[in-house]
C-alpha cells in the first residue's frame, strides 16, 4: 500500500545524490574498483549521520544503475555483497537513530539473500521518522516512468498525483516521495545519469569535483548552504518583479 504522504518528507528538504568516483579513487591508489565501493560506503555513513542535522528529510543515494549491470562480473557480484552486508549491519542502527531504508528500483534481478536483506531493513525500520534513507538499486528512470504509465487504468485522465502513486508502486517506494529540491553528482561527471529524471523537474543542480568517497558533512553542508541561498521560483518572477 502507497501510502500518499510521508512524515519526514514533508518536515525536510529531499536531497538527491549520485555517488560517483569510487573507482577512480581506487584506482588512483592503486586499489581494486571494489575497495572504492568500500571506502564509499563509509561516505554513505557519515552522509546519513550530517543528513540529520542538516534539515534533509529524506535521502535519495543512486548506488546500482540498471546500466550498471555492463560491468565485470566481479564487480557487480561485489558490489551486491556489499549491499546485503550493509543492509544487514545497518539496519539496527538505522532504527535507533530514526532512520527509515527503503530500496527503490526492480527486484525481479536480485538475488534471494539480497532481497531478503533488503525486506528486513525495510520491515525492520518502518517506523522509523526522523530521516527517510531511499537506496537505488538496479534503478532506471526511464523504466520506472514506462512501467507506472502501463499500470494506468483508470478512464480519467491521469493527473501528476497519479502518476506520482504509479511511479512510487513502480519503484517499491514505500510512499509518495516530494520532488528532489537538491541534487548531487560527485566524481567530476555533470549529468543525470537516468536518475529521478520526474522527480528533479526543479532541482537544484550540484556538481562536485570531490570523489564520493572524500565525501563528507562539510561537503554537504556547503551544497545546503548554497541551495538555500538560491532563489527558486519555480518559473514564476521573483516577488518584486511580479
Amino acid at each position: 500500500m502507497i501510502q500518499s504522504t510521508s512524515q519526514n518528507s514533508d518536515n525536510g528538504l529531499h536531497v538527491a545524490i549520485i555517488m560517483d568516483g569510487n573507482g577512480r579513487w581506487a584506482k588512483a591508489r592503486g586499489w581494486p574498483r571494489l575497495a572504492g565501493h568500500r571506502a564509499g560506503a563509509e561516505a554513505v555513513r557519515r552522509t546519513v549521520k550530517a543528513a540529520r542535522c542538516l534539515g534533509v528529510g529524506t535521502l535519495t543515494l543512486y548506488a546500482f544503475s540498471s546500466d550498471n549491470w555492463r560491468r565485470p562480473a566481479e564487480e557487480t557480484s561485489g558490489l551486491m555483497h556489499l549491499f546485503e552486508e550493509h543492509l544487514r549491519t545497518e539496519a539496527p542502527k538505522c532504527l535507533e537513530r530514526g532512520i527509515r531504508i527503503n530500496v527503490i528500483g526492480r527486484r525481479d534481478r536480485l538475488s534471494a539473500t539480497l532481497l531478503g536483506a533488503i525486506k528486513s531493513a525495510e520491515r525492520a525500520t518502518a517506523t522509523a521518522d526522523q530521516l527517510w534513507l531511499r537506496i537505488a538499486v538496479d534503478y532506471s528512470a526511464r523504466d520506472s516512468i514506462l512501467r507506472a504509465a502501463r499500470h494506468y487504468r483508470a478512464p480519467s485522465p491521469m493527473t501528476r498525483e497519479d502518476f506520482a502513486a504509479l511511479l512510487a508502486q513502480a519503484n517499491h517506494s514505500s510512499s509518495i516521495v516530494r520532488d528532489v529540491d537538491l541534487l548531487i553528482r560527485t566524481g567530476g561527471e555533470q549529468r543525470l545519469s537516468d536518475f529521478l529524471l520526474w522527480e528533479c523537474a526543479y532541482a537544484e543542480l550540484f556538481f562536485l569535483s570531490t570523489m564520493w568517497p572524500d565525501f563528507g558533512a562539510v561537503d554537504l553542508e556547503g551544497c545546503i548552504r548554497e541551495f538555500r541561498a538560491r532563489d527558486r521560483r519555480f518559473g514564476a518572477l521573483p516577488v518584486a518583479a511580479a
